[in-house]
């Protein structure tokens, strides 16, 4: 069966593009292209749902991102 998942990516300090599962508690890499993210990602999520297992929470919808000024 196969599942989406929602990847946040953001580039850090060093040019690094940094993938993050919001559904997924610790769910997280980095690499150099979007390419190797995506496929770095889909092992990250695999390493997840196989370490969690049952015990994982129910997967949350990201709804969206909101701009704050403080």
């Amino acid at each position: 069966m196969t599942r989406r998942f929602t990847v946040v990516i953001e580039r850090d300090e060093d040019g690094m593009l940094v993938g993050t599962v919001p559904g997924l508690q610790g769910c997280h890499t980095q690499a150099r292209s979007l390419d190797e993210l995506l496929e770095r990602m889909r092992e990250a999520i695999e390493l997840c749902l196989e370490v969690q297992g049952e015990q994982s929470g129910p997967v949350l919808e990201l709804v969206g991102f909101q701009s704050v000024a403080v």
